[in-house]
């Protein structure tokens, strides 16, 4: 019995799991989305989404710090500049051509960080999800 309350005792001690982030392709309507989240709540970090055939993928960061004005993207060797601006609910959108040498290398190891002045916001989508990163980018050229 004392066992029983000495584990209850640890549990209720224990801090609650980390919410599961993963990274979901919403590729059945428009626009097309691909959103780092918490499946099934409003939970996001990171959404990229474009209108088929566009060949512009719209970058929204959540949390930290909203970014406005001129952008340095970076993947691997290559860079783009672009203008990024405050969006709804504190966060920062930008637009990238999925066209451009930035995006390619991104979506070859999934690493991408944006930077405004002294700030600078990473984007990272795991190996095992860069299936989704490369259909998002098939989807969405012309």
């Amino acid at each position: 019995m004392i066992a029983l309350f000495v584990i209850a005792a640890l549990a209720a001690q224990s801090p609650p799991p980390e919410p599961a982030w993963t990274w979901t392709l919403y590729a059945d309507a428009e626009p097309v989305v691909l959103a780092h989240e918490v499946p099934d709540t409003a939970n996001l970090r990171t959404t990229l989404e474009c209108d088929p055939g566009t060949s512009v993928a719209r970058l929204t960061l959540y949390g930290g710090v909203v970014l406005s004005g001129m952008a340095r993207v970076t993947s691997g060797e290559a860079s783009a500049v672009a203008e990024a601006t405050p969006a709804r609910a504190g966060s920062t959108r930008l637009a990238l051509r999925t066209d451009h040498p930035v995006f390619a290398a991104f979506t070859v190891d999934g690493q991408m960080a944006v930077v405004v002045g002294d700030q600078r916001r990473p984007v990272e989508i795991p190996a095992a999800h860069l299936a989704k990163l490369r259909r998002f980018a098939e989807l969405c050229s012309g």
